[in-house]
């Protein structure tokens, strides 16, 4: 049986604690735990409501937007931060293993977005071996209409300075907005049916859960 997204989360969490210098790390484990205290945000997208929309790039800079890339068809949307964060390829990895062969076969697509320049999309799929749809959206303009985003903590933004990460160099937009971990099933109407946002961007959707609100949302 595959490891869930947790049990490999807490084997990362190990590996990273043993390169990172403790000052680091304990930035990252105050500021999730702010956000596991903070929670979801007031004013998600509800459920029943239509899945926004807005100009998007692929891998290679092309526009587009979620209505051409779902072409009338049902799709899981994921929201990830970049591909520079270490639980974003773990997750997207395991959606790969452990949700495609389910969806393709109902004929759902699977579509991650995140903030980044088309390059780091492209180095996300690349990277990971993704079969599915990777783009980038420009702003967090749709994560936005979700009402999803967030941003690092002052402390979290001079860490990962020093690691070498700004995010104004690595965001489309020359922002740090970033949209919190989330998927959204979408059916072939474009109507919202299920939607689940993590705060603490080291926990993540796990496989089972989306195929089951699948299943049950839009068979």
């Amino acid at each position: 049986m595959s490891q869930t997204i947790a049990e490999q989360v807490i084997v990362l969490k190990e590996r990273m604690a043993g390169r990172s210098p403790a000052e680091i790390a304990g930035v990252f484990d105050a500021e999730q735990a702010g956000l596991d205290a903070a929670g979801v945000p007031l004013g998600i997208a509800a459920v029943g409501t239509a899945m926004p929309d807005g100009d998007l790039f692929d891998v290679n800079g092309e526009a587009t937007d979620l209505a051409a890339i779902r072409d009338g068809s049902a799709a899981v949307v994921v929201f990830y931060r970049g591909v520079w964060c270490p639980y974003c390829n773990l997750a997207l990895r395991a959606y790969e293993a452990q949700l495609v062969p389910d969806l393709t076969e109902r004929g759902v697509k699977l579509i991650a977005v995140s903030p980044q320049k088309p390059e780091g999309s492209m180095t996300m799929r690349d990277r990971n071996k993704l079969s599915y749809t990777v783009v980038s959206d420009p702003g967090s303009k749709l994560a936005g209409q979700l009402g999803i985003l967030t941003a690092p903590t002052d402390d979290a933004a001079a860490a990962q300075a020093k690691l070498g990460l700004d995010l104004k160099d690595v965001n489309a937009d020359g922002t740090p907005t970033l949209p919190m971990p989330t998927v959204v099933v979408v059916d072939a109407t474009g109507i919202i049916r299920w939607i689940d946002v993590h705060p603490n961007y080291s926990t993540r959707s796990e496989p089972a859960d989306i195929l089951a609100a699948v299943g049950a949302t839009i068979g």
